[in-house]
């Protein structure tokens, strides 16, 4: 290391210490001030807030308000719900292990959001669907409303199992004749009002819960159908066709309450992945946004950080250079 030295009538001399020329105080002296320094830069970055990739949250996506739990993008919400929802292009996502699908639109007083498979089948449009699934894990479940329905079943698929009793039989056909009215069951390969015998509404023996899995293949089934509602129940074009999914809401605390009353959006930041409210202006706090508890933010947190390194290095240097006189 260099020690540059001025003298009051001496020109700028340069020294450079050889290992031999310390004592062994000096050393001592030198190992302890590089492992706090080496600690104090580990301690900078742990604790810097990961910040939103754009800096910011929306309260939008597309058309849909996002409130919370949900969030635009990783950092925005609750960390719960990041890895399922997200907003691409201005379409709001729902990622499973069998795709990324739509969301309509969201209920915030039922706290229900309504899922769009593009391969699902509806009234005016059949195709051959993929599966569909939710993680066990995830903070979603199937809600009550919906029903769903497997079309162009093979005659030996395991849903016609009588001792399985997976089909309903009673309002069950109504559901299954008004589907296979519609002109668009010709896309299965099936002729308009074609006989219900291969048509099932589904009663799946896993629940209705987290961990749903509707595996389309096994079933010997070529498509499937979710209705969350039938408005003009005699009218299948009128039904609501998706899949409904209740969210458990419980993250809603008074801090994010604060947040949101204080101009921000609650978010998450940091290693531990903890709340974060973000101000409009791209700045994040521990609370909210009328200025207590600032914390880490956007280019300002990343020039404060490199400040501290480089402070931290020249005292360093200082020290160092101040024990050798």
């Amino acid at each position: 290391m260099l020690c540059f030295i001025f003298h009051a009538h001496e020109s700028l001399t340069v020294s450079k210490p050889s290992p031999m020329s310390l004592a062994p105080s000096a050393w001592l002296f030198i190992n302890i001030l590089l492992l706090l320094l080496r600690s104090f830069i580990h301690t900078v970055y742990a604790t810097s807030h990961t910040i939103p990739i754009n800096g910011t949250c929306d309260d939008k996506c597309g058309t849909v308000p996002i409130k919370f739990p949900f969030g635009t993008g990783f950092g925005c919400g609750h960390p719960d719900f990041a890895r399922y929802i997200k907003c691409s292009s201005g379409t709001l996502q729902f990622s499973t292990g069998t795709g990324i699908y739509t969301i309509s639109s969201i209920d915030y007083s039922s706290s229900t959001i309504i899922v769009a498979d593009p391969l699902m089948s509806t009234c005016s449009s059949m195709q051959n669907s993929g599966s569909f699934s939710l993680d066990r894990t995830s903070p979603f479940t199937i809600t009550a409303d919906d029903i769903f329905v497997l079309l162009g079943c093979s005659t030996t698929s395991p849903v016609f199992d009588l001792d399985e009793d997976l089909c309903d039989t009673g309002s069950g056909s109504r559901i299954c004749r008004g589907l296979y009215s519609c002109k668009g069951v010709t896309g299965i390969g099936l002729p308009q009002n074609a006989p219900s015998s291969t048509c099932c509404v589904y009663d799946s023996p896993v629940g209705l819960g987290s961990g749903y899995a509707l595996d389309l293949p096994k079933l010997q089934c070529s498509s499937y159908t979710s209705i969350y509602g039938f408005g003009d129940e005699g009218d299948p074009m009128k039904w609501k066709f998706g899949i409904s999914l209740q969210y458990n809401n419980s993250y809603y605390t008074d801090t994010c309450k604060d947040c949101e009353a204080s101009g921000g959006l609650c978010g998450f930041a940091g290693l531990d992945q903890s709340f974060a409210c973000i101000c409009r202006n791209g700045v994040n706090t521990s609370n909210n946004c009328l200025g207590r508890g600032y914390a880490w933010s956007g280019t300002r947190g990343l020039k404060f950080q490199k400040k501290m390194i480089l402070g931290g290095l020249w005292l360093s240097w200082m020290l160092l250079c101040l024990w050798r006189l």
